[in-house]
């Protein structure tokens, strides 16, 4: 069952281009969590809805966001090569977050990060530098190894999730958690692979999700539901 906030699609002008994003915000929300999708994915991922679901119903705004645009995109399904372009879509993430600060609804928010795969890599560099503006980061089966200059410059508490049968993924989480200053954990979800298409296991990275930015940013808890 999906929580009562409405989503608004809007449009953050970067780079000369427009990205297109879902804002959720619950009534009395004051922290927010932009997801950086990963590879080949979009801001349309069911696995990212459920997990901004479940993070509104715990009173956190969410913006669910597009790093590249349309035609972009486009070019990345033949290419396959600016999924991969790790500065550029954390240059997009750092504009967005910039944007989220001059934004009316979300301008006194604190700002968490929600990163996914090759969009964990965007996250961290961006939190990286932008150490006054981030508060928490969560990685959902994240590749930091794209991130690893950038590791040691994170400040911002940091949750590492991972998949226990997703062996390679795993042991790159391991070495990075190895690289970083910041408070950084490693939760492992028993027997789930790289897309946590297993019974419940998504179900545990929402909630590991929420626990974390919950302690690290605050929650307000007014959608919560059944």
């Amino acid at each position: 069952m999906g929580t009562t906030t409405s989503l608004d699609t809007v449009r953050i002008p970067l780079e000369g281009a427009h990205l297109v994003g879902d804002l959720g915000v619950p009534r009395t929300a004051s922290a927010l969590i932009v997801f950086a999708h990963g590879s080949g994915s979009s801001r349309h991922s069911t696995r990212n809805l459920w997990v901004a679901d479940q993070l509104r119903r715990h009173g956190l705004a969410t913006l669910l966001l597009d790093l590249l645009t349309a035609d972009e995109d486009r070019r990345d399904q033949i290419t396959r090569e600016l999924r991969f372009d790790i500065p550029l879509l954390a240059r997009r993430l750092t504009g967005a977050t910039e944007w989220v600060a001059q934004n009316e609804q979300t301008c006194d928010m604190t700002v968490g990060f929600f990163g996914a795969s090759t969009g964990a890599a965007a996250a961290l560099i961006a939190a990286a530098r932008m150490p006054e503006r981030v508060g928490a980061v969560v990685s959902r089966g994240g590749r930091p190894d794209l991130a690893r200059r950038d590791l040691g410059a994170v400040r911002a508490p940091t949750l590492l999730i991972v998949g226990g049968r997703d062996e390679v993924v795993l042991g790159m989480n391991e070495e990075a958690k190895a690289l970083m200053m910041c408070p950084v954990e490693l939760a492992v979800v028993p027997g789930a692979t790289h897309l946590f298409e297993e019974p419940g296991a998504l179900d545990r990275v929402a909630a590991l999700a929420a626990d974390w930015f919950c302690a690290h940013l605050g929650c307000a808890h007014d959608e919560v539901g059944p």
